[in-house]
């Protein structure tokens, strides 16, 4: 657009001042802010949308992936409660086994947790209000509140106009490092030659009227055969017929459409991410009401409100995760949290995916959460310290929740003076996250294992 510019004069009205204030309320930031509230915080969370929940909610992937490592989970504290919650209300018949990617060459078997992201809509509220956080919907970030090397609360817009909250901490739940890069943390993720080669985006949809056991009981290779036909037909865009369940299995909520050649820190490239995938739902709906059984009488019953973005930034803190740690299970004397796969990078301008599990469940230290030199934030969720593979296995929204309890109860503890980028209270941190039911080492989630009661997981 035009290269000119004007100059502005801004004065902005402090709305209110808070011990922690959480900028984006997915999965994370809704976990960190609930986690700092119980901490004894005073909170607020801003969110762009509707609704709080992200990913599972105005992104419609309904089912949280993360929380269990085989037989193993990895997730307790306030992302345990919230599948306890959604289940209680209706939204879920809980954990299950689910076979991710089966049209492709390399499928794997997971438990994951589908559930309706109608409901998780209303858990979240229950949740964080019950917590006292004070929730501003429809609001959008605009920019840190910066002095010196520390961040001192955020610049939000919304219907009411311009306004800003200070705070003690900012938890930076963007998914983006939206504040942090701002606030002059250093960041991978945007060298100009990478920005086009990202992972590709995701539209979620809905179909209801599906057979879906019918569907589910096709041989796999009946499945893998259908979806390689309709990618060289190009009415299928990746190897993949992966849907998950709502309760009653009768809707099939789909991650079938590939948005290539997307780079999600440029407004246009998002504009253009959501048109190519209503483009690609209308083509991927007709190939399997024709050609899928299962979906014949199927109907389109929605699209998400946002496309689903893989990878935009990372920050650069005070350690970054690679995937040999996690491979080797190595650790932390200051994790905080624990990832549980899979490892999930999908094929850039391609078609495939490579998608495999760890051994172990492994371990996220508190480091990686934290910038080396800008105080008053952490970060939370995908874009942790971490490189492109180890973030492949880390981004997933169970290990999103965990780190995003450790987020919010570090963010609390600093708020109060308890803790610094130099002298982060690791164990202090350690100490709260395990007083409120929380997973924070490999030997917690052995202990978790042999305590939790069998689970019966029945096929998605």
């Amino acid at each position: 657009m035009g290269g000119s510019f004007i100059t502005e004069q801004i004065t902005t009205p402090v709305l209110a001042e808070y011990d922690v204030v959480v900028a984006g309320g997915g999965a994370s930031g809704l976990v960190a802010a609930v986690a700092a509230a119980r901490a004894g915080a005073r909170t607020a969370i801003v969110e762009r949308s509707g609704c709080l929940g992200g990913t599972a909610t105005v992104g419609m992937v309904a089912q949280w992936v993360g929380f269990f490592n085989g037989s193993v989970r990895v997730v307790g504290g306030i992302g345990y409660e919230l599948t306890q919650r959604v289940t209680a209300l209706g939204g879920s018949e809980g954990f299950r086994s689910y076979t991710m990617a089966e049209a492709s060459s390399q499928p794997i078997t997971i438990t994951n947790f589908p559930f309706n992201p109608e409901v998780v809509k209303i858990a979240a509220d229950e949740i964080a209000r019950e917590a006292g956080v004070d929730v501003l919907l429809h609001s959008h970030v605009v920019r840190p509140l910066v002095a010196g090397d520390r961040v001192e609360g955020l610049v939000l817009e919304n219907v009411s106009g311009r306004g800003a909250l200070r705070a003690r901490m900012v938890v930076d739940a963007s998914g983006d490092a939206a504040l942090a890069a701002r606030a002059g943390v250093p960041c991978e993720g945007e060298d100009p030659g990478f920005r086009r080669r990202r992972q590709p985006c995701t539209l979620v949809f809905r179909m209801s009227n599906v057979d879906v056991r019918t569907f589910r009981a096709l041989p796999r290779e009946q499945k893998r055969a259908l979806a390689l036909a309709g990618v060289q037909e190009g009415r299928l865009f990746w190897e993949s017929l992966s849907f998950c369940s709502t309760p009653g299995d009768t809707d099939a909520v789909c991650l079938m459409s590939r948005i290539s050649g997307i780079d999600a820190l440029d407004a246009g490239d998002l504009s253009r991410a959501e048109q190519i995938g209503r483009q690609q739902v209308q083509s991927i709906v007709q190939f399997l009401r024709e050609c899928v059984p299962g979906f014949e009488r199927s109907v389109l019953g929605g699209i998400a409100q946002r496309v689903g973005v893989r990878e935009t930034r990372r920050i650069v803190g005070q350690h970054t995760l690679t995937e040999a740690e996690i491979v080797e299970g190595v650790r932390f004397t200051d994790a905080v949290a624990l990832g549980a796969g899979p490892m999930d990078l999908h094929e850039p301008g391609g078609t495939g995916i490579a998608l495999w599990m760890p051994p172990t469940p492994f371990e996220i230290p508190l480091a990686c959460q934290l910038p080396s030199s800008v105080e008053g934030i952490v970060v939370t969720g995908r874009a942790i310290s971490a490189t492109r593979e180890a973030n492949g296995g880390a981004r997933h929204m169970g290990t999103a929740m965990g780190l995003g309890h450790a987020a919010g109860v570090y963010a609390a503890l600093a708020a109060k003076g308890e803790a610094t980028l130099r002298e982060p209270a690791a164990h202090k941190v350690r100490e709260v996250l395990r007083e409120q039911g929380a997973l924070v080492s490999a030997d917690d989630a052995v202990t978790a294992a042999a305590n939790d009661a069998p689970m019966m997981a029945r096929a998605a």
